[in-house]
């Protein structure tokens, strides 16, 4: 049972209804958008909730033994609301979302929870974008703890890790574009691979702020795992970050960081056990 305002309920037992669905985002970054499905838009606790066309949500489903809930939002990708290339750079990623119906004629009535949740995977379509919202039972789905691997289990540079990345970070400008995915820049003269795994922060341009991975580096090019959402430029400032591909002799001979490794590089693999196995 969803609990309302008994106006709310004497409501919606009525003949007909005036219900609007309402979203509320709050981006990583702090930022707040606020949208209805409405013709008009409505103010709601202090909050404008902007009327934008092309919202539609999926049947929402929920269910009592902990699965996790289940709806997507398709919407229209549209110039000052929601654009491709914001979703592109990861503004919305696991962006907390609140949707709740109110009655628009009659405010006071106060709004009925649908979904609270945290935006999941977002597809692009065409004009549209289709968005996958994970409801709040979605953490009980995550493991807990650390499983047994022959590759390290850390990130480089994180507090496991414990690799001082300004020895390995580079500054550089773009001389050359090539596409979206891939620019060259003249003061990156590291070998080849160098780079590979590892990341770009733009610091000037279009897409200041944002990090893309590195799927490749070879003579001074890189080769991005994703384009950019905004357009590359000559001349644009970027920070590029080595890789690690968390084997145990690059942790050893790049990084002379054995201390940290977290994995188990000597624990015997599937192949040892089942040879075992058979000659017995």
């Amino acid at each position: 049972m969803r609990s309302v305002s008994p106006n709310f309920n004497l409501h919606l037992q009525g003949d007909v209804t005036t219900l609007a669905t309402c979203w509320k985002i709050t981006r990583t970054d702090g930022v707040i958008k606020t949208y209805t499905d409405c013709d008009k838009d409505i103010v709601y606790a202090s909050r404008t909730y902007l009327s934008i066309v092309g919202f539609t949500p999926s049947s929402v489903e929920s269910k009592d033994d902990f699965s996790v809930d289940n709806l997507d939002v398709q919407g229209v990708l549209q110039t000052g609301y929601i654009t491709a290339p914001d979703l592109m750079a990861g503004i919305y990623d696991y962006a907390e979302v609140e949707i709740f119906l109110v009655n628009y004629m009659d405010i006071t009535q106060d709004r009925m929870w649908l979904k609270r949740g945290k935006l999941g995977e977002v597809r692009l379509q065409k004009d549209t974008f289709v968005a996958e919202l994970r409801g709040i039972s979605e953490a009980l789905q995550q493991h807990q703890g650390q499983l047994c691997s022959p590759s390290c289990r850390a990130i480089l540079g994180d507090l496991r890790c414990a690799v001082n990345l300004t020895s390995f970070s580079f500054n550089a400008t773009i001389n050359v574009v090539t596409s979206g995915l891939v620019f060259t820049c003249n003061a990156l003269t590291q070998a080849a691979g160098y780079f590979t795994g590892g990341e770009v922060q733009w610091l000037t341009g279009a897409n200041a702020g944002l990090k893309r991975e590195i799927k490749e580096f070879s003579n001074k090019q890189i080769v991005l795992a994703l384009p950019m959402p905004y357009a590359l430029q000559v001349g644009d400032t970027l920070k590029a970050v080595a890789g690690c591909d968390k084997i145990f002799s690059t942790c050893k001979t790049k990084f002379n960081n054995v201390n940290n490794f977290r994995g188990e590089p000597h624990v015997p693999g599937t192949d040892a056990i089942m040879k075992t196995s058979g000659t017995m």
